[in-house]
């Protein structure tokens, strides 16, 4: 079973930078790309940044020049920065594997962005 982990939430004023870290159970070149989802309050779960197993990467239009998604296939990990963040920012991070037809997530980060 795929186990994701996500460490590095927290507070940061509006400008600020931040990065939130996922370290899979699991071998991560294995999957069919890996992703960084957040979900605010009383809306529905967007998928933020993916990438893929040779590294591409798509973001969603309201991150794009501010967030950046990396791995390292060599500890399983997956990494987001952000950077110039902003209040709408405010959300709960989760880390997800896409493997086939299934699309794993872990319980996610509270990231928190003041005015």
């Amino acid at each position: 079973q795929v186990q994701l982990v996500e460490s590095g939430g927290g507070l940061v004023q509006a400008g600020g930078s931040l990065s939130v870290s996922c370290a899979a159970s699991v071998s991560i070149s294995d999957t069919d790309g890996m992703a960084w989802y957040r979900q605010a309050p009383g809306q529905q779960r967007e998928m933020v940044a993916f990438i893929r197993n040779d590294a591409r990467t798509n973001y969603a239009d309201s991150v794009k020049g501010r967030f950046t998604i990396s791995r390292d296939n060599a500890k399983n990990t997956v990494s987001l920065q952000m950077n110039n963040l902003k209040p709408e920012d405010t959300a709960v991070y989760s880390c997800a594997a896409n493997w086939g037809s299934t699309t794993y997530f872990g319980r996610g980060t509270q990231v928190t962005v003041s005015s």
